[in-house]
C-alpha cells in the first residue's frame, strides 16, 4: 500500500489530535477517493464535536471526549490496517474495495462510511468508553444522544453537498432508492441496543465475540449494498 495513505501518529491532545490526523490524511488522498469523501464528512463531524466541547454543550465533557476519541480511533485503525496491507473489519471492507470505482457516487461513499462507523464502530466505542471510565452504557446515554443528534443534523447538509444533481428528484433514479433504504436515526438506535447487549455479554467472552463478528458482517453487507455501482 502506498506510503502516503499511512495515518500520522496520534498526538497528546485527544480530540485535537484526532482532527490533526484526519486533516493529514485528507491531504494525502485524491479528492474523489471514496475514503477521502468519507474522511471529509467525518472531519466536519469531529470538528463540530470539538466546538461543542469548547462551548460547554456536553454535560460531561470528559465522557464525551473519551467516547469521541475511542470512536474515531476505530476508523483510523481501519485506515492503518489497509495502509499496512492488513485486512480491516468487514464493515469497512466495501468502502476500501470500491473507493475508486467510477460507477459509485460520492454520496454513496459517504453513507457507506457512516454506515460502517455508526453501525459497528460506535457500539464498540461505547463499550470501550465504559471500560475506560468504569461506568455502564446508561451513564453515557446523554453523550451518545448529543453526538447522535449532531450527526443527524449534519446528515441533511452532507446529502445536499454530495447530491449528484436534479436527477435525484426522479423516482426512477437508483440512488433515490438507496437513500430511502438507509436511515441514520435507525442505525443509531440499533447501535445503542447493540452497545447495551455487548455490555451485558461482557462476562461471556465467546458469546460477545460471536455477537461482534455477526454485527461486523451484517454492517459490511449493508455497506456493500450502499456501494452498488449506479449508471449515470
Amino acid at each position: 500500500m502506498p506510503r502516503c495513505e499511512q495515518v500520522p501518529p496520534a498526538v497528546d491532545t485527544p480530540v485535537d489530535g484526532v482532527i490533526s490526523r484526519m486533516r493529514a490524511l485528507d491531504a494525502t488522498l485524491h479528492p474523489r477517493d471514496g475514503v477521502a469523501v468519507f474522511n471529509r464528512v467525518y472531519l466536519a463531524v469531529t470538528e463540530a464535536v470539538d466546538r461543542y466541547v469548547d462551548i460547554g454543550r456536553f454535560a460531561d465533557p470528559h465522557s464525551a471526549i473519551t467516547l469521541d476519541v475511542r470512536f474515531a480511533q476505530r476508523y483510523l485503525d481501519a485506515v492503518e490496517a489497509v495502509a499496512g496491507e492488513r485486512v480491516p473489519p468487514a464493515c469497512w471492507r466495501p468502502l476500501f474495495q470500491f473507493r475508486r470505482h467510477p460507477g459509485v457516487r460520492p454520496l454513496q461513499f459517504a453513507l457507506a462510511g457512516i454506515n460502517a462507523h455508526i453501525g459497528h464502530d460506535l457500539a464498540l466505542a461505547v463499550v470501550d468508553t465504559c471500560r475506560t471510565l468504569d461506568c455502564a452504557p446508561a451513564d453515557l446515554e446523554d453523550e451518545f444522544d448529543a453526538v447522535g443528534d449532531l450527526l443527524v443534523s449534519l446528515e441533511e447538509r452532507i446529502r445536499e453537498d454530495l447530491m449528484p444533481g436534479p436527477d435525484l428528484l426522479q423516482i426512477a433514479d437508483p440512488l433515490t432508492h438507496l437513500l430511502g433504504a438507509w436511515s441514520l436515526e435507525r442505525a443509531r438506535d440499533a447501535t445503542w441496543t447493540a452497545a447495551r447487549a455487548l455490555w451485558a455479554l461482557r462476562g461471556i467472552p465467546d458469546v460477545a465475540e460471536e455477537f461482534t463478528d455477526r454485527l461486523d458482517t451484517a454492517v459490511g453487507f449493508a455497506g456493500r449494498m450502499l456501494l452498488t455501482p449506479l449508471q449515470r
